[in-house]
């Protein structure tokens, strides 16, 4: 067998196993070797039957002297009893509903049991414990590993997996260089993947952890040292700062710009004046008002004779932002090019055709007749040639890979040069995590809100009060308001029938009077695009949807954010969610509702309720559920952190300050592993 052996060939698995397997992203022996526990039962303690204390968790070793079934005096249940000796005392044994124990278990088996003692009548006894046959123990009697489990998938058969294949550990690869492993004091990698599933003792597991979650860092590290160090051998074109130009843009606002966003548009006024590529992040909470800001830039590098394109991740926000633009932009030329939209303002076409258009403002960009282009990402992939490209604004995707920016400066028009580039994103980033995914990128921060932006009031909406609920969002589309539902994805249903059932409620039964329309993952983009476009329109009351509704998607009318299913969402997101009412002058309300009524559940949608700061929000999450439920599955999936959490700070510092400045001409393992790294994950 070898590391990139299928699991299916391995013993007691067959092609349903594999498949469940395949869900946790275990296809071959290297990703099992890889699919590390979450935590520890420790039965390492072996203790014998006659010093068994009533209450303790314990591992005892014996011989099965009786064992049978019987039925509960009720009749309901199978009991299922056993006598196990060790030659200084007796236990009894007592399980539930498991009738194939007697199967399993035969008289003068030796049995491992690890669990909790307790005593009645009849002297002591163990309930439910976990149980082994053999002499040796791979699910007690030692530290026992806890993997993330599937349904169908069994921590049991997860271990016995384990022990088949662990000596393929020597197998993988020590990526990291011996001295630079040696001068950090970390374990070899082939030790630490054995320890971590077989460890002899606590202490060795935090040794093991130390070097796996030291790798998971460390390759985010050197990923960002290499588009840094890529950018610092580049050359930009220096746009000097327009002052006259740019003081007369921000005094011809109708609104002050907030201190935030001064701060923010100064420092990337002084990143574009170097001749190196602006390498920028702008997180600004949602309704902060980046928009603004990247006009601005876009503004002064226009002034200085280049030109600036701005992409979105759908054609919906591409759209807006078109609109934006041309109001605070008005006597710029401007072009909007998506798959199913080709427009110009302030340039004269002759072509009517839509291809015609297409080619006609294609050309008017090769030769820098438009000075502002908006897009969808898909600009980089399709045939647009530009004249003098000097900036790239991105929104919602978190930064360009070294081909993406390779892409760009072929296509902008100055071969010698690279545009400055600057990335906006409404998903609070608390700073110790941009430190750890954005160590490449310089981070702004916009947290103020606009003065005059009324709060969102926020309810945690209590079972019996939603009938209450429902006859507010009622009068709230009498006065002419437009109204959010979110369902939450659940995972014994599909994103569909989520949608459609709570559509089918909402329509027949609850607002059987109003315009009630959904929108769901499933759907054809155009498809999509066209409720959504109905519900900017106004021509829709209620909007049923999971969370496809777009990040940045701008309803003004819509006064009213009801949640399903609160207690599924990451904080984060949720206000995600919450950023899509409040736009305007109305009184905008989030509702939140839940089934689930545990403390923790209500604690963490009442801190919601309380805190508008989406980065105090995202700091909290962070905290209590862990990365990947903060950011959603895309994020966390490119981030590939299975041990590291961004608690890990010391760590984190030490990955950081081992990847600056390193030789990767001296260490080409460290290239390579960069590039097996990018080629596995999906990239934001």
């Amino acid at each position: 067998m070898y590391l990139y052996t299928s699991v299916v060939h391995l013993n007691r698995v067959g092609k349903t196993v594999a498949n469940r397997l395949s869900i946790l992203g275990i296809k071959t022996i290297r990703d099992l070797l890889f699919h590390f526990p979450f935590r520890y039962e420790d039965f390492s303690h072996l203790v014998s039957i006659s010093q068994l204390q009533e209450g303790a968790e314990v591992t005892t070793h014996g011989k099965v002297e009786l064992i049978g079934n019987k039925r509960s005096p009720r009749k309901r249940k199978i009991i299922t009893e056993a006598l196990v000796s060790d030659g200084t005392g007796q236990l009894r044994v007592v399980w539930f509903g498991q009738p194939f124990l007697t199967k399993n278990l035969h008289v003068g088996d030796e049995v491992y049991l690890s669990g909790r003692v307790s005593s009645d009548m009849l002297g002591m006894q163990m309930v439910s414990p976990v149980y082994e046959r053999g002499s040796t123990g791979t699910h007690t009697a030692r530290i026992v590993p806890m993997y993330p489990l599937t349904a169908g998938v069994t921590q049991k058969q997860l271990r016995f997996l384990m022990s088949q294949i662990i000596e393929l550990a020597n197998e993988v690869e020590d990526w990291l260089p011996e001295e630079l492993r040696e001068r950090i004091d970390l374990m070899p990698l082939a030790e630490a993947i054995r320890t971590i599933h077989f460890p002899e003792n606590l202490d060795e597991i935090k040794h093991a952890e130390r070097r796996l979650k030291f790798d998971e860092l460390f390759v985010l590290q050197l990923r960002a040292e290499m588009i840094r160090q890529s950018l610092k051998r580049s050359k930009a074109p220096a746009l000097n700062f327009q002052e006259t130009e740019i003081k007369k843009f921000v005094a011809g606002l109708p609104f002050v710009l907030t201190k935030d966003q001064k701060v923010a548009a100064w420092e990337m006024l002084q990143d574009m004046q170097k001749p190196e590529p602006m390498n920028r992040l702008l997180e600004g909470d949602v309704g902060s008002g980046k928009t603004v800001v990247a006009a601005l830039i876009m503004y002064n590098a226009v002034l200085n004779g280049t030109q600036a394109a701005i992409m979105a991740p759908t054609e919906i926000l591409a759209k807006q932002h078109l609109q934006s633009l041309k109001q605070l932009l008005p006597e710029q030329r401007l072009a909007l090019l998506t798959s199913s939209e080709v427009k110009c303002e302030q340039v004269e076409l002759r072509e009517k055709t839509k291809k015609g258009v297409e080619e006609e403002v294609k050309q008017h960009i090769a030769a820098g007749n438009i000075e502002v282009i908006i897009g969808t990402h898909a600009l980089l992939t399709r045939d647009v040639q530009f004249h003098n490209l000097g900036l790239v604004v991105v929104d919602e995707q978190h930064r360009f890979g070294v081909d993406q920016r390779k892409v760009l400066k072929e296509k902008s028009g100055n071969l010698e040069a690279t545009p400055h580039f600057l990335s906006m994103t409404a998903t609070p980033i608390p700073r110790s995590f941009a430190l750890t995914l954005y160590g490449d990128l310089d981070v702004s921060f916009i947290r103020q809100k606009p003065e005059g932006r009324k709060e969102i009031k926020t309810r945690l909406v209590a079972p019996h009060h939603r009938q209450k609920a429902y006859e507010f969002i009622r009068v709230q589309v009498q006065q002419g308001r437009q109204v959010f539902v979110i369902c939450p994805l659940i995972e014994s249903t599909d994103e569909k029938k989520s949608v459609m059932a709570e559509f089918k409620k909402l329509s027949t039964q609850i607002f059987s009077d109003l315009r009630v329309e959904y929108l769901h993952g499933k759907m054809k983009p155009k498809e999509k695009d066209e409720v959504m476009l109905r519900f900017v329109e106004g021509k829709v009351d209620v909007l049923v949807s999971t969370s496809v509704v777009e990040v940045g998607v701008n309803i003004p009318n819509a006064s009213v954010m009801m949640i399903e299913g609160a207690e599924r969402f990451g904080l984060a997101q949720l206000h995600q969610f919450r950023g899509r009412v409040g736009r305007a002058e109305h009184q905008s309300y989030c509702f939140l509702f839940t089934d689930i009524h545990s403390q923790e559940v209500q604690k963490r949608l009442s801190f919601f309720e309380k805190t508008t700061d989406g980065f105090v929000l995202a700091e909290y999450d962070l905290q209590t559920r862990g990365p990947g439920d903060v950011y959603g599955t895309a994020q966390s999936g490119m981030m590939q952190l299975r041990l590291a959490t961004m608690r890990d700070v010391e760590l984190i510092k030490l990955a950081r300050e081992v990847a600056r400045g390193i030789d990767f001409e001296q260490y080409p393992t460290l290239k390579e592993k960069v590039q097996e790294w990018e080629n596995s994950v999906h990239l934001e």
